[in-house]
């Protein structure tokens, strides 16, 4: 089958449209429309940094108009989303449950030999838990024998119930602090799931098409990403057996020598439009996983600088990448005061691009949007490098609320 031909304008609206970029609510409103996110994506990648409001949050605001932080709490107690480490930590459907497990089973597998002690202790945790029901790390005592040498320097039980998460023996969720609780698997997934083994041929084809969906187009080594940590994965293989069916397609990107790309045979014919809004995108968002996917196909080159560091750091700490259509027009160093409910943006870097008024327009609501998505009233702006643009930005923000 001859590969699909095509420029880097349509390849764009693709990879946007397969991100629930195309428009503010591709995906509609309200609780629900969380879950159709979820469940489209297939992953939503779960962060610590609270700089501004976490990267799983920023995630689906950016996409949910009027986006509410209980909704994911909620739809984790109804047992239709679930927490799991794969390629990173995050949200996934809970229908795709099974596909879970050969990760977990890995981490069992490839696990170094663990002393009797260690073992004993880890029995002692999960029988705790069938007990007691859920549990935290403060609900056992500190079996720490040294004092802690710093942020990674686990406790024993700690460590025991996070191997215990890893091989699937427990699942968390999350406390309104963000803290994690520990619960037997019986106890949050629903009867109806299904829970059996898949064959490595089934979970190297769930990982391909669950990829594609949310890539819209990508390489082989990013359909391997979340399949990572299962040693001796089939995706790669699976991948041309996939082409050979049918069941998916070459591309090639006009003016771009890459290795081999693939894409979902319904974007043969889908008609996409943007609707030209400016999305305020987490450094972990889906989008921007790839730092070479950006520089190919969106001519943006992309770091996450708070593992940069300082004296490296170009545009800062916490920059944001800001997309208005299928361009990236700009990056947002932000902080959210939440004591003084105010959004500061400590550098806002233009991109060497011609903007229009409308698109000034754009960006002023999203900031307007992203203030008040992190409880904050009003926007500081400390620096910028164009004048011009940041005064009509300025001019254009008034009080969030």
């Amino acid at each position: 089958m001859k590969p699909v031909i095509l420029t880097k304008a349509q390849a764009r609206k693709i990879i946007l449209h397969a991100a629930g970029l195309s428009q503010r609510a591709q995906f509609g409103k309200g609780r629900e429309a969380v879950y159709k996110l979820i469940d489209h994506l297939g992953f939503i990648q779960l962060d610590t940094n609270y700089t501004v409001e976490r990267a799983h949050h920023h995630s689906i605001a950016a996409r949910v108009p009027d986006y509410k932080l209980e909704w994911l709490d909620e739809l984790q107690e109804d047992g239709r989303i679930f927490e799991f480490f794969t390629s990173d930590s995050g949200y996934m459907p809970m229908h795709n449950f099974r596909y879970s497990l050969p990760v977990k089973q890995s981490f069992s597998d490839n696990r170094q030999p663990l002393p009797q002690a260690e073992i004993n202790l880890m029995n002692k945790v999960l029988d705790r838990v069938a007990r007691e029901g859920p549990l935290m790390v403060k609900d056992f005592e500190n079996d720490r024998p040294l004092p802690s040498e710093g942020w990674w320097d686990w406790r024993p039980s700690k460590i025991a119930l996070e191997r215990l998460y890893l091989d699937g023996r427990l699942m968390t969720t999350r406390t309104k602090g963000f803290l994690k609780v520990y619960d037997l698997p019986v106890n949050l997934i629903p009867d109806d799931v299904d829970t059996t083994l898949p064959t490595p041929v089934e979970f190297a084809r769930h990982v391909i098409l669950r990829d594609l969906k949310a890539l819209g187009i990508a390489y082989a080594k990013e359909l391997a990403w979340r399949a990572r940590r299962v040693k001796n994965n089939l995706v790669k293989k699976e991948l041309e057996k996939l082409v050979d069916e049918g069941a998916i397609c070459k591309v090639e990107i006009e003016g771009l020598k890459s290795a081999p790309l693939y894409m979902l045979p319904a974007y043969k014919t889908k008609k996409i439009q943007l609707s030209g809004e400016a999305f305020i995108l987490s450094p972990f968002d889906v989008l921007n996983v790839f730092r070479h996917r950006l520089r190919d196909f969106f001519d943006f080159d992309y770091q996450i600088e708070c593992f940069v560091p300082e004296p490296k750091r170009k545009y800062g700490y916490f920059s944001l990448p800001v997309l208005v259509g299928d361009t990236f027009v700009a990056r947002m160093d932000s902080k959210a005061d939440r004591k003084q409910r105010t959004l500061i943006i400590h550098n806002l870097h233009f991109e060497p691009l011609k903007l229009s008024n409308p698109m000034i327009v754009q960006i002023i609501d999203a900031i307007k949007i992203f203030a008040k998505f992190n409880q904050c009233r009003d926007v500081t702006i400390t620096k910028s490098n164009n004048k011009q643009y940041l005064k009509a930005i300025k001019d254009g923000l008034t009080k969030i609320i």
